[in-house]
């Protein structure tokens, strides 16, 4: 793109500024007199979200020692949710419970007296977590047609459970990404690594649709697409995966993709990448192209590799362009799998203080070996559902969650804070009602640390390995 071109789309993208900053006696008025009182929950040890008591706002007063700082005049970007995946092994896990269990466990991942998840991913064919590879269109020949097209495979478990989920929680934003198109597009003709071929672009796009399509006659609305999970890796043929090139991606979703949505689902926005946070200047390379950047809704990251920096990278070129944290979950060998919310609670802070609307775990329920599992990888569950006991085990990533969905609704602002503290972050949150929220996690030994906002502070004792939320209106 020339320098014009791109100072144009620049000018264009600005109207989702840097942030926002209003006048700070309009949004904050807090005195020790009229403010609400504080609420809070704690996870550290044996207690999980548990409510729990903190001193009162008071004058601030010069104090030593760690401060955290919260701005409510410096607004950032909009929450859309927090969420998992129901993957294929997920809903064939859930469809094997007893339907009460089931229905109960739902009620704890997406209920409103739940985790209240309300973004979650679904995949396009099969994924390293499913029972088997497969596709929508697995003809034996090459099928441009699509006339062997079908989503049989997933009404049998699939479709079910995610009619349930919505059931559950009708707010339910649902978003889906491909692992590999059918076979006889790609060379090598097998789901199992390799690369795409471009002279099945067309064919391919009009895949998206009759997916979408699908679905909708099913009772399920898709409301956003990736055009491919982790575009830069075949997993070395492990696995259902598909290369996919930076000049692939820009052609495929320039030419043939955003066409054919906005045609038949205009509604259902496109998310490139879906991969790690060291592929930024990519993401900047293709947004410069203003025939792609018209069909983009955002970007989809994920957090194996880079640094979490990368997503303000690319706002800060394209602040139209919205960040969606789409995949890091808990690894079922690590030892800390059920106590490291801490650490998850850390990790989720610095996503959303880098722009990112959402954040979406990898597999909502595995069993306690990390299966059903296809892949090479060893990943574990938001939930673990034992195989024989049938008991469930929450991760240390769902007590994460739990200190941000159950308080945190959708359309929230992401609020300015300052402090930087060894093993401590944080970020804070204005939700649509008004109310104000504010996440602590601790991985360092306990400590504790100051809040301040105005004119008012208070005080947080802050046990090793803890996080704690603090609620206010």
């Amino acid at each position: 793109m020339g320098s014009a071109n791109r100072r144009t789309f620049l000018k264009q993208s600005a109207v989702a500024a840097a942030s926002v900053t209003l006048p700070v006696d309009r949004l904050w008025s807090l005195s020790a007199s009229s403010a609400s009182a504080l609420r809070a929950w704690i996870t550290a040890g044996e207690d999980r979200f548990r409510e729990t008591s903190v001193a009162p706002w008071q004058p601030a007063s010069e104090t030593a020692g760690p401060t955290i700082e919260i701005d409510p005049a410096r607004r950032f970007q909009t929450i859309l949710g927090f969420g998992g995946a129901f993957t294929d092994a997920s809903c064939y896990l859930l469809s094997r419970m007893d339907p009460a269990s089931r229905q109960q466990l739902l009620n704890d991942l997406v209920g409103h007296d739940g985790l209240r998840m309300s973004v979650c991913r679904t995949c396009v064919g099969s994924s390293d977590y499913s029972l088997s590879a497969y596709s929508f269109d697995d003809a034996s020949e090459p099928d441009p047609n699509l006339t062997h097209f079908s989503i049989d495979h997933d009404k049998a478990y699939i479709l079910p459970m995610l009619r349930a989920a919505q059931q559950t929680n009708p707010d339910l934003f649902l978003f889906s990404a491909p692992w590999s198109p059918p076979g006889w597009m790609k060379a090598g003709k097998s789901l199992l690594g390799g690369s795409m071929r471009n002279h099945y672009f067309a064919s391919y796009a009009q895949y998206f649709v009759k997916f979408i399509e699908g679905y909708r006659n099913e009772g399920v609305k898709i409301g956003a697409v990736t055009s491919q999970n982790e575009v830069d890796t075949d997993q070395d043929g492990r696995m259902p995966a598909a290369l996919w090139g930076q000049e692939y991606e820009i052609n495929f979703v320039k030419g043939f993709l955003g066409p054919a949505l906005q045609q038949s689902s205009p509604d259902t926005k496109i998310w490139i990448l879906d991969h790690n946070y060291n592929l930024w200047g990519r993401v900047i390379d293709e947004l410069e192209d203003p025939d792609l950047f018209q069909y983009v809704d955002g970007v989809a990251w994920h957090g194996y590799y880079g640094d979490v920096s990368a997503m303000t990278r690319v706002h800060d070129a394209f602040p139209s362009k919205h960040a969606y944290w789409t995949e890091g979950g808990p690894d079922i060998s690590d030892p800390n799998y059920a106590t490291d919310w801490a650490k998850w609670a850390v990790t989720f802070a610095g996503i959303l203080k880098n722009w990112a609307r959402c954040i979406v775990s990898w597999n909502l329920v595995l069993d306690e070996n990390g299966h059903p599992n296809i892949g090479p990888f060893q990943c574990g569950g938001v939930v673990t559902l034992n195989s024989r006991s049938g008991a469930i085990t929450q991760s240390g990533q769902y007590w994460a969650f739990a200190h941000f969905s159950k308080v945190i609704d959708r359309g929230a602002y992401v609020l300015g804070t300052s402090g930087t503290l060894s093993g401590i972050d944080h970020v804070a949150f204005q939700n649509p009602d008004g109310g104000y929220v504010l996440v602590v996690g601790n991985q360092a030994e306990a400590r504790q640390v100051h809040c301040r906002v105005g004119g008012n502070a208070t005080t947080l004792d802050l046990p090793a390995n803890s996080v704690i939320t603090l609620t206010w209106t």
